[in-house]
């Protein structure tokens, strides 16, 4: 008798959830980027193809005799390559901070602050709307956390009073952290951050703000709405990434001497992984060099007012969430219906994406504009009145 071959059935359990997934019209599937009027990548300055941003990052390689493919291991280990210092450096001017500390992606930041910095006992507020990477953090984490609702500072407050009737915090062992993020990635709305500042002092809360949609976009230099607002020395935490209007890859988070010391010692998602290469790292110095001197922002604003106008000329503001970012989205329930409509879409030559329950709500399925600098007015202006007819349709 000749050797049987074991194969390995897929478990019932996850092909009744892909089945599941099928039945709401929900499953997602990977395709290839098309040729398409481009109103769905977060590439918000078109810096991810910028050829001058490529031939700066080749000729600073060369000129510092750096032929490195890798990092070969993590930045405890063997990986801390000295062009970390000089971005990090660089990071801590531009944005106004004691530190910064890079991480492979704003995923990896995210985990690691959330999961490695509240304590047991420590007490969590975030907005219900907040991004699934934070999220995941806190599920890791051992402190509590409690949901408010989205940009609602009264209800922040409620939840803040009812935690020191309760007497959860604060005391000497204990702290409260409040979590949101400045610019909401899937509605593209801002809480109002300066209220939340005078709100967690009152309550000796500690901040910690997602800036990963508002880095390039808001702030003269493109710094962000923190440094906007000039409130970013009143934040414990801020997370930045560069794989939005940036156009390469990686995070960092900008905070206290102390909190980047405390990561580098207690962050797992960024201890035990390999580190960024120095491409990498030399990509994202020669993007904040070409965010200092480049005059995209003010063409991506210029579309943005273009678009809001769009809407009003078209009658469909009432249709779409209040938004001054670059991310517009327009309210159309049902995974079905908002699939259908972002194809008519596709077919005409525009990319716009569905975004399906479960990533929001059942009932907010929506379609999310994303707007940047190289959209010609013309393409903001068709794309606006298709969409007019077919919902009128």
């Amino acid at each position: 008798m000749g050797l049987r071959i074991f194969t390995p059935m897929f478990p019932k359990k996850l092909h009744n959830k892909l089945e599941a997934r099928k039945l709401t019209n929900a499953l997602r599937q990977l395709e290839t980027p098309a040729d398409l009027a481009d109103f769905s990548s977060n590439d918000y300055l078109g810096f991810s193809k910028s050829k001058v941003i490529f031939n700066r990052t080749h000729k600073f390689l060369i000129d510092n005799g750096i032929q490195n493919n890798g990092s070969s291991g993590s930045r405890l280990l063997s990986g801390n390559h000295v062009l970390y210092d000089i971005v990090e450096s660089w990071l801590c001017d531009f944005h106004k901070s004691k530190s910064a500390l890079i991480f492979n992606s704003g995923y990896d930041a995210n985990v690691g602050l959330f999961s490695s910095v509240p304590q047991r006992d420590d007490v969590i507020f975030y907005d219900e709307y907040i991004h699934a990477s934070i999220r995941d953090g806190l599920k890791l984490s051992n402190a509590k956390s409690y949901k408010f609702k989205h940009n609602n500072l009264k209800d922040l407050e409620r939840h803040l009073k009812r935690c020191i009737k309760n007497k959860q915090a604060p005391n000497k062992h204990q702290n409260i952290y409040i979590v949101t993020e400045s610019i909401f990635s899937m509605d593209g709305d801002s809480p109002d951050l300066k209220s939340m500042v005078q709100l967690c002092k009152a309550y000796h809360a500690l901040l910690i703000v997602d800036e990963a949609h508002a880095l390039g976009v808001f702030n003269k230099n493109g710094a962000g709405l923190l440094q906007d607002l000039k409130i970013e020395q009143e934040v414990f935490a801020r997370i930045i990434t560069f794989g939005k209007a940036l156009g390469t890859h990686g995070a960092a988070i900008l905070g206290s001497k102390f909190l980047k010391q405390y990561l580098i010692n207690f962050a797992r998602s960024f201890i035990y992984t390999t580190a960024l290469p120095p491409h990498t790292l030399a990509n994202i110095h020669a993007a904040y060099n070409e965010l200092t001197t480049t005059n995209k922002r003010e063409h991506l604003h210029t579309n943005i007012s273009h678009f809001k106008n769009e809407l009003i000329k078209n009658k469909l503001e009432h249709i779409f969430i209040e938004s001054r970012s670059a991310i517009h989205c327009c309210i159309i329930p049902g995974n079905n219906l908002v699939k259908q409509l972002a194809l008519k879409l596709k077919e005409n030559g525009f990319n716009v994406k569905p975004i399906l329950s479960p990533t929001v709500p059942k009932g907010e399925e929506r379609l999310r504009f994303c707007l940047h600098a190289f959209n010609a007015p013309e393409e903001i202006s068709e794309v606006l009145n298709l969409l007019a007819i077919f919902v009128e349709a």
